[in-house]
């Protein structure tokens, strides 16, 4: 495949260009966040030290705890290696989801589920595939002018509740639904990612009060209808915010989170995945993205649910 051969030449990919010949040229777009990473604490290896960064680290929004590394070397007659310990969660930073991320009880199986996929089980063409981008930075832009550009969890200052229309919704699924293919990456930006700072989830903008914007369930649901109808099976969603749903769709229902996730519950078993958290959107809105094919380096973690991944667009 073209597109790899051309990967392995480069050996590390930034965002570059690559000419195949006189006509042709291959532009990689990084779409990742870098990976921010601590000391441990003293006494306890498993747990960062936030006040004892590596380089520029600051702490990032996530479910889990920052990344802790510790560097050791090996001494050697004209230098040493430099080498470490990383501890961090598979579901940290830009990373992807494997099906295996939610496992449905009986109630929610549906019928046309298919076997669940670890991150091991992934292969080559689950992790790349044709981008179908989806734009709805205009909407969001506009309800944070509202309040000066910054999100509120207050719904009545920025409002992206399911009913506010400030999210993908069923119209701009429509919109897409003629590019859908088998093996296509449904990529959302948002713009969200301004806001990508704060390790605490109940003050970070990120969050918001689980006021953010993301896929609506309805959305959602008329991605799998159009799948039914054309008899395809895209590979999954690519999103810029900590998760694919809106805020209030993964809060759910009530202090217990019920009913919440809706894209979890119904995307995953259909054996799509997630890339949650992804960078850089904005440089992919300046090419055509019809020419663009997302490429995920996962780790293929035995028995993983997920992994932190370098994710990038190659755009011709």
């Amino acid at each position: 495949m073209r597109i790899f051969r051309t990967m392995f030449a480069l050996g590390m990919i930034g965002t570059s260009t690559m000419a195949y010949g006189a006509n042709a040229e291959t532009r990689f777009i990084d779409l990742t966040y870098p990976i921010p990473t601590f000391e441990p604490v003293a006494g306890n290896p498993i747990e960062a030290d936030l006040s004892k960064p590596f380089g520029k680290s600051k702490p990032i929004p996530s479910f889990f705890p920052q990344a802790v590394f510790v560097p050791s070397t090996n001494p050697m007659d004209q230098g040493h290696f430099y080498r470490g310990i990383l501890r961090i969660a598979e579901h940290h930073g830009t990373h992807v989801d494997a099906p295996s991320h939610y496992v449905n009880n009986e109630k929610t199986t549906e019928k046309d589920a298919v076997p669940v996929k670890f991150e091991n089980d992934l292969t080559l063409q689950d992790l790349t595939g044709p981008i179908v981008y989806i734009d709805i930075r205009p909407r969001i832009d506009a309800e944070l002018a509202k309040n000066g550009g910054r999100p509120s969890p207050d719904k009545s200052k920025t409002d992206f509740s399911e009913t506010s229309g400030n999210n993908v919704t069923v119209a701009d699924i429509d919109a897409i639904a003629g590019q859908l293919r088998n093996g296509s990456w449904v990529v959302v930006n948002s713009g969200w990612g301004k806001f990508f700072v704060g390790a605490d989830l109940s003050t970070s903008p990120f969050i918001n009060g689980w006021n953010f914007p993301g896929v609506s369930k309805a959305a959602l649901d008329r991605l799998i209808e159009i799948e039914t109808e054309k008899g395809i099976r895209i590979n999954g969603i690519a999103t810029d915010n900590i998760g694919i749903d809106s805020g209030e769709a993964e809060r759910g229902v009530g202090d217990a989170w019920n009913n919440s996730y809706h894209s979890h519950v119904r995307g995953l078993q259909r054996g799509w995945k997630y890339v949650e958290m992804i960078a850089n959107l904005d440089s992919l809105a300046t090419e055509n993205a019809d020419d663009c094919t997302l490429i995920i380096g996962a780790l293929p973690i035995v028995g993983g649910s997920g992994s932190p991944a370098r994710v990038m667009a190659a755009c011709n």
